[in-house]
């Protein structure tokens, strides 16, 4: 079965005539040719992560913690809603293809960002990386799964996401230092225009399109799996759009557990990414000192992630998912009480180790229980759910921030992290070695 020759291959590669071999050793070179191409995705956000929540407040003087954060909430709506729908739409234009387009949106985000002269361009800056995000960073997702199978699906979302978000951590912090030194414009974002045109040229001219792997992988899996199987979602290769996205939010307990996990932890992240900018601000720190705290979020999670995603595979999945959620809340809970520096390290430490915990982890459990025709739209649906966390992050808690202030609005959300946890507990099912 290894021997088979992959369809759909519209690449023309130059080893068109090798083999085709489901497994990260074989498919090594690709592999981590995507890991670069995910942490210039990931920079994308590290360029906008300490400098834009302050340019907002400074530059032109918002008093509102909303309106601040509505640039996470147009980011996070429009990736929630690209999230849906890149699956589908890589099946039909390759994946390939639609990541050079994810690319093509990014190049206008720094430029934008750059010439800004009102709030108004840096959302409509955002809605350009959340197209950018939410195609780019899906199909560096889907692409990964495609190459290494089943085996080995949490140690490759774990790397995927530690390349991401670990630069996040690296470009926010030097973004912030240099704005620190020159001023919060215009020298942060000529990195963006780098990170962009960069992106898109070893997407188009080195990555190779995976679809065949897929079809690789469905091939085996329907020759393994018995005919008198009572499995009716994996016996039912071609499920459409609303099943899937009723399957993955609702009527399967452990994809709604894992989805409502995931939308909580984008919650999180986008009060990380938008109020505790301004949080730590009002204690007077300076913006290299701020850069540094929000740096050690997705720093943190994204190095340990090369490890949570290993042991996924080895120990399960909900083992690790709802102690995440717990240990995120207990980060926010340090951060809220502590209120001085050496607390707010301890709490973003906690924060971004609870996060790698459950970061690849939720993406591995997908890829567990759907089936590889239409685990990509799973994967969507569930990427979907999870960033629509930073729009309720954005607009709901910033909009309790504004009535009730930025204590209660903080509190609310490591009560949310708990009952995450709680209903991972209740309601899902070990996933590793579904299938």
């Amino acid at each position: 079965m290894a021997g088979e020759k992959g369809a759909n291959n519209n690449n023309n590669d130059s080893d068109n005539d090798k083999p085709l071999t489901l497994g990260l050793r074989p498919n090594i070179n690709q592999f981590l040719i995507l890991v670069l191409v995910n942490a210039f995705v990931g920079s994308m956000i590290g360029m906008e992560q300490t400098v834009v929540p302050l340019i907002g407040a400074k530059e032109f003087d918002i008093q509102s913690n909303a309106l601040i954060v509505s640039f996470i909430a147009s980011f996070g709506l429009v990736k929630a809603i690209l999230n849906l729908f890149a699956g589908k739409i890589s099946d039909k234009w390759s994946r390939k293809n639609v990541l050079i387009l994810g690319w093509l949106f990014g190049i206008p985000v720094p430029i934008i960002l750059l010439v800004a002269p009102d709030w108004n361009w840096i959302i409509v800056a955002n809605v350009f990386l959340g197209i950018n995000q939410g195609l780019a960073w899906s199909m560096t997702v889907n692409m990964k799964i495609d190459l290494v199978g089943k085996e080995k699906r949490g140690f490759a979302l774990g790397f995927n996401e530690f390349s991401g978000y670990f630069a996040v951590s690296i470009v926010g912090f030097v973004t912030g230092y240099i704005a620190s030194i020159y001023g919060l414009k215009p020298y942060p974002f000529y990195f963006g225009i780098v990170f962009a045109v960069l992106g898109l040229l070893i997407s188009w001219l080195i990555v190779k399109d995976t679809r065949k792997f897929t079809l690789l992988e469905i091939r085996r899996q329907d020759e393994d799996t018995p005919v008198e199987s009572n499995d009716d979602v994996n016996l039912n290769r071609n499920l459409d759009f609303v099943k899937v996205f009723l399957y993955t939010s609702w009527k399967d307990r452990s994809l709604f557990a894992i989805s409502q996990s995931g939308l909580v932890n984008n919650l999180i992240f986008g009060v990380s990414w938008g109020l505790f900018t301004l949080y730590f601000s009002s204690y007077g720190l300076g913006t290299s000192d701020v850069g540094f705290l929000k740096a050690l979020h997705p720093g943190i999670w994204g190095i340990l992630q090369l490890v949570t995603g290993f042991m996924s595979d080895k120990i399960g999945r909900k083992i690790l998912i709802f102690p995440g959620m717990f240990i995120q809340s207990i980060g926010v809970w340090i951060i809220l009480y502590s209120q001085e520096f050496v607390g707010w390290v301890l709490g973003m430490a906690l924060l971004g180790s609870g996060t790698a915990l459950v970061y690849p982890t939720l993406l591995a459990a997908i890829g567990d229980i759907a089936h590889p025709n239409w685990r990509a739209t799973s994967l969507g649906v569930y990427r979907f759910w999870r960033d629509m966390g930073f729009v309720i992050g954005a607009i709901g808690i910033g909009y309790i921030a504004d009535l009730f202030g930025m204590f209660i609005a903080i509190q609310i959300v490591a009560l949310i992290g708990i009952a995450s946890g709680i209903v991972v507990i209740f309601l899902m099912k070990e996933t590793k070695n579904k299938k």
